[in-house]
C-alpha cells in the first residue's frame, strides 16, 4: 500500500459527523492535509528562528536579511514539497493535468503566496511589531485563505475547456 493511500485512510478515518454534513471529503482532506503542513511549517520555522538563524540577522555580501525573513527562507522549500506531496497523492489524487503541469502551477501559486507570506510578515513583525512566532502565525492565516483558492481553482483543479 502506497503511504499516499495511507495517509488518506487515516485522514478518512476521522471524516464523521460534524464534519460529514460540513465539509465534502475533498475539502476535509485539504483541511486536514494543510493543516498538518501549517503545523510542521509553525514548528520548523520557530526550530530555526530560535536554533539555526539565532534570532540575528545574516549579511549575505549584498543585503542583510532580517532573522524572521531568513527563517522563512530556509522553511519555504520544505512546506513547498510536503504541501505539493500532500495535495498531488492524498487530496485531488486525479486531474486531468500532468506531475510537471500540476508542479507548474502548484509553483505558480506559491510564488503568490511567497510574495504575500513576505509582505505579512515584514508587515506584522516591523510595521504592528509582533513577536515573529505569532507574526507567522498571522501571515499563515492569511495565507491559507489564499493557498486554499490558488490549489482548487488554479493548480489541482480540473481543466475545463
Amino acid at each position: 500500500m502506497r503511504i499516499a493511500d495511507s495517509i488518506g485512510r487515516f485522514i478518512d478515518f476521522f471524516y464523521i459527523a460534524p464534519f460529514t454534513r460540513i465539509f465534502s471529503p475533498r475539502i476535509f482532506r485539504y483541511a486536514v492535509c494543510g493543516g498538518g503542513n501549517m503545523a510542521l511549517d509553525l514548528v520548523w520555522y520557530f526550530l530555526i528562528y530560535h536554533y539555526i538563524v539565532a534570532e540575528r540577522f545574516i549579511d549575505l555580501g549584498f543585503v542583510v536579511v532580517s532573522p524572521h525573513v531568513a527563517s522563512l527562507m530556509v522553511v519555504f522549500p520544505i512546506t513547498f514539497f510536503t504541501g505539493f506531496w500532500l495535495n498531488r497523492n492524498v487530496v485531488f489524487g486525479v486531474t486531468q493535468f500532468s506531475c510537471r503541469g500540476q508542479l507548474f502551477r502548484y509553483a505558480l501559486s506559491v510564488c503568490g503566496s511567497i510574495l504575500l507570506n513576505y509582505l505579512c510578515i515584514k508587515l506584522f513583525v516591523e510595521v504592528c511589531h509582533i513577536w515573529p512566532t505569532p507574526a507567522k502565525a498571522l501571515t499563515t492565516v492569511v495565507s491559507v485563505v489564499y493557498s486554499y483558492l490558488a490549489g482548487r481553482y488554479f493548480a489541482f483543479g480540473e481543466n475545463k475547456r
